[in-house]
């Protein structure tokens, strides 16, 4: 592999500030992780970003940034700075993208990490050069590219039916794919003369996002590695009942208002009723 080029320093650093800022602020974690309700009914669609530059703890972050080394200086050396930054935020977007539709039920499903743009830059690296070899991080052995990326895709796809583990298999497979697409229709020389590899990692990513969108029963499993969420509920069900309580908590500002008088209100619950007052 190349050296590591300057936009993926950059991309490091940012996201080890970013990452130190939300553990060390919960408030900052919170406003910029990956949650499917903010996303689909508050419309604060700048999740489909943040969480990527977020991680849960410093191993988290280590290996997804150690990933990111091993792999971006060859990618972005033959695409260029400009290039290789776009791959990488498609990929982080997509990766996003695809949890969201694998999840749009799951109103309380969270998710941060850069793994989904990482596997990007790993799949454009693959697809710019079939025949390099992959090392496993925990096993002193290397595969060729195209075999890795034909098992990755399978063991998401099974990730993604079992949800087994705390993994975000849709993030990766999502990023994965985008990543692949994106580095191929920049340069597209690289499809003649690898489309063998390229196509046995789309074409079964590709069938099984069809699947989910025109059979989201699909992932409609109850299994030992899986339990179904309790309370699944489609998005103008959870909006509905969003608004309900938030009415319930404004009843309950306004009851104690006329009780105790506006000065008995927290600061919370203050901007709490400023913010209802500036959507009304």
């Amino acid at each position: 592999m190349s050296n590591t080029g300057t936009i993926a320093l950059i991309i490091l650093v940012v996201n080890v500030v970013f990452s130190y800022k939300g553990f060390t602020n919960e408030q900052f974690f919170d406003r910029y992780k990956f949650e499917v309700d903010k996303i689909l009914i508050n419309k604060d669609y700048k999740r489909l970003i943040t969480p990527g530059f977020l991680h849960v703890s410093w191993m988290h972050l280590i290996v997804n940034m150690i990933s990111l080394m091993l792999f971006s200086g060859s990618v972005e050396g033959y695409l260029g700075g400009l290039k290789f930054l776009i791959v990488y935020v498609a990929s982080l977007i997509g990766g996003d993208l695809f949890t969201l539709l694998v999840h749009k039920n799951h109103g309380d499903y969270t998710s941060v990490g850069a793994s989904g743009a990482v596997c990007g830059i790993i799949f454009a690296s693959i697809a710019l050069f079939p025949g390099m070899n992959v090392g496993l991080f925990v096993l002193p052995i290397s595969i060729p590219g195209w075999l890795f990326g034909i098992l990755f895709v399978l063991y998401s796809i099974y990730g993604i039916k079992s949800q087994r583990g705390n993994i975000g298999h849709e993030a990766h497979l999502g990023g994965a794919l985008v990543g692949m697409i994106v580095a191929v229709f920049m340069e597209p020389s690289v499809f003649v003369e690898n489309y063998v590899t390229i196509l046995i990692i789309i074409v079964p990513t590709v069938a099984f996002i069809y699947i989910i969108i025109t059979r989201p029963q699909f992932l409609l499993i109850d299994n030992f590695f899986f339990k179904t969420h309790e309370n699944v509920y489609n998005i103008d069900q959870r909006y509905n009942l969003e608004k309900a309580n938030q009415q319930k908590e404004i009843d309950r500002i306004l009851d104690k208002i006329n009780r105790h008088g506006i000065n008995s209100l927290t600061k919370s619950e203050s901007q709490e009723l400023k913010d209802y007052s500036k959507k009304i």
